[in-house]
């Protein structure tokens, strides 16, 4: 198993105009002892996030207030899934075009672009200049029947782009994407199996997700 998502820790930026995580205690290990016999002791932790922190997933609902939200997603889309990465590092050019996908067979396959940009994680430079998937590729993709797919950059959009063409376009094709992934250098270019089950929330577009991938 390659685990392919980042940590989630308190006050760290995953997007940059978006507050952090704050990750704290509900109930501490010490003040549990008042409530149990002695030498039993539990912790409950509280955390305030916003949906789109660490590796997340976006489904329809992000995007189209008609889309799929979280609970209603059907497992069959996010878990067990076979596997391509589109090895897309480096590139001169931010933009991911169509020909990078051309003649694969992705249908019901879930496709992982490997742009190398996790390495800048949690730096200033991870903000700025990403790749992304241009209109032409993510319409190629949205028409090839893929089931989900995956980038480990920034945004999979320009975020120059306000229109959003590749959220837009997958996401109105009912395709789910993952986002700020890492570590897809150590995948093979296919023969394994994929997996991205965030929890059952309603009205609710996007989650973080433990992704990950059995080789």
């Amino acid at each position: 198993m390659i685990d392919l998502s980042h940590d989630i820790e308190s006050g760290m930026i995953t997007y940059r105009g978006l507050p952090p995580p704050v990750i704290t205690d509900y109930l501490s290990r010490e003040a549990s002892r008042d409530h149990y016999a002695a030498g039993t002791e539990f912790h409950i932790g509280k955390i305030e996030m916003v949906a789109n922190t660490g590796t997340y997933l976006d489904s329809p609902f992000h995007r189209y207030a008609d889309g799929k939200d979280l609970a209603v997603l059907p497992l069959t889309s996010l878990a067990d899934l076979e596997g391509v990465v589109v090895r897309a590092n480096g590139k001169s050019d931010r933009g991911i075009p169509a020909q990078h996908f051309q003649g694969l067979d992705v249908r019901g396959k879930a496709v992982l672009i490997h742009t190398g940009w996790d390495t800048h994680w949690r730096t200033e430079t991870y903000f700025e200049g990403h790749p992304f998937v241009t209109r032409d590729a993510a319409a190629l993709l949205a028409l090839s029947g893929v089931a989900l797919v995956g980038i480990d950059s920034y945004n999979i959009d320009d975020t120059a782009d306000l229109s959003r063409p590749a959220h837009s376009l997958l996401l109105g094709a009912g395709i789910p994407i993952v986002e700020h992934m890492c570590g897809l250098g150590r995948l093979p270019g296919s023969g394994f199996r994929f997996f991205a089950v965030p929890v059952k929330v309603r009205n609710f577009g996007t989650f973080p997700v433990r992704a990950f991938a059995i080789v």
